[in-house]
C-alpha cells in the first residue's frame, strides 16, 4: 500500500472523569464504554504499532453524549495527526451555535446518533426533522460532513437528506447496518444500494460490516466487490472502531485488509486513505 493509512472512526476516552464527566446521549453507557478505555496517547500508541498515520476521532455519544471537549481537546494537542467528530443535536435550538463552538476547537465533523451502542432502539425521525434544518444548511455553508447512525428502515429519510442538503457529504456509519446475510445478488441490501444515486453519500467500512459479510450465504469476496461497483471505492472508507471493536488495533486493520483481499490495489487505496483525505481535508500529508 503506498497510501497513508487513514482512520475515521476510532474512539477515546479520557482516564479524568472530573475533568472530563460522563453523560451518556440517552442517559446509559454502552456496554463497550463500561469496560473500554482509551486516552488519545494510547490511541497514538496503537496507531504507531499498526501503521495508521492520522484519524478522525469520533466522539462516543454513549459515554459522553453532547459534550465534545475530551475529543476536541485531544485532537486539537495532535493536530498534526487527528481531527474530531463532535456529536451534535441537530434539532435544538442552538445547534447552529454549537456548530460554530465546537468547529472552533478543531472539530471538522458532526455525528447524528439516532440510536445503537446497546442503549436505545434507532430513532428516524431525528434524521429528517425539521427542526434541524438551520444546522443541516450550516453544515453545508462551513463544508462540514455529517455522520449518521442509522439503520435500513432510516435509509429513506437519509436519501431525503441528501437530496435536501446535496452540498453535506453524508457519511453512513457501518455502511448503515444493511442486511447482506440472503447473499448474492444482496437484495436484502437494496435500500442501501439505492443511496449510491445521491453523490453525497458516502460509507464507513468497519469491522461490523464485516462480521455480517462472513455469514453464510454472504461472503466477504461477493459482498464488497458488488459494495465497490454499486457505490465506488471513492465514497468508501475504512473505520476501526477501536476500542468499541474488541481487540487490538493493528490485527482489527489486519482482518480488514484480509477482507479486502479481492479488491484491486487502487480501491484498497481509496478505502484505506484517499476517501478519508476527501472527507476530512486536514488530515492530507
Amino acid at each position: 500500500m503506498n497510501v497513508p493509512v487513514i482512520d475515521i472512526h476510532p474512539h477515546i476516552i479520557s482516564d479524568d472523569q472530573q475533568r472530563y464527566p460522563h453523560a451518556p446521549i440517552f442517559g446509559e453507557r454502552s456496554e463497550w464504554s463500561r469496560h473500554q478505555s482509551l486516552t488519545i496517547e494510547q490511541l497514538i500508541e496503537a496507531m504507531d504499532e499498526a501503521g495508521v498515520r492520522k484519524a478522525a476521532v469520533v466522539q462516543p455519544s454513549t459515554c459522553y453524549g453532547y459534550d465534545n471537549s475530551y475529543v476536541a481537546d485531544a485532537t486539537a494537542h495532535h493536530s498534526d495527526r487527528f481531527t474530531g467528530v463532535g456529536a451534535i443535536d441537530m434539532a435544538a435550538p442552538d445547534a447552529e451555535e454549537k456548530i460554530r463552538y465546537w468547529v472552533g476547537r478543531n472539530l471538522s465533523g458532526v455525528r447524528l446518533f439516532t440510536g445503537g451502542g446497546s442503549t436505545k432502539s434507532f430513532d428516524n425521525n431525528a434524521l429528517d426533522d425539521p427542526a434541524s434544518f438551520p444546522a443541516w444548511a450550516l453544515c453545508t455553508e462551513l463544508g462540514l460532513p455529517v455522520c449518521i447512525q442509522t439503520v435500513p428502515s432510516g435509509h429513506a429519510q437519509v436519501a431525503g437528506m441528501a437530496k435536501r442538503f446535496s452540498g453535506v457529504n453524508i457519511i453512513l456509519d457501518h455502511l448503515g447496518r444493511p442486511d447482506v446475510q440472503d447473499g448474492p445478488p444482496y437484495n436484502g441490501a437494496r435500500s442501501l444500494f439505492a443511496l449510491s444515486a445521491f453523490e453525497n453519500i458516502y460509507l464507513k467500512l468497519t469491522p461490523r460490516g464485516v462480521r455480517e459479510a462472513r455469514k453464510a450465504p454472504a461472503s466477504c469476496e461477493t459482498f464488497f466487490p458488488k459494495l465497490v461497483s454499486v457505490f465506488g471505492a471513492n465514497r468508501i472508507a475504512w473505520g476501526s472502531n477501536h476500542p468499541a471493536t474488541a481487540g487490538v488495533l493493528k490485527e482489527n486493520l489486519y482482518d480488514m485488509k484480509i477482507a479486502l483481499s479481492s479488491l484491486t490495489d487502487s480501491d484498497r487505496d481509496a478505502i484505506f486513505s484517499t476517501t478519508a483525505q476527501k472527507l476530512y481535508p486536514s488530515l492530507r500529508d
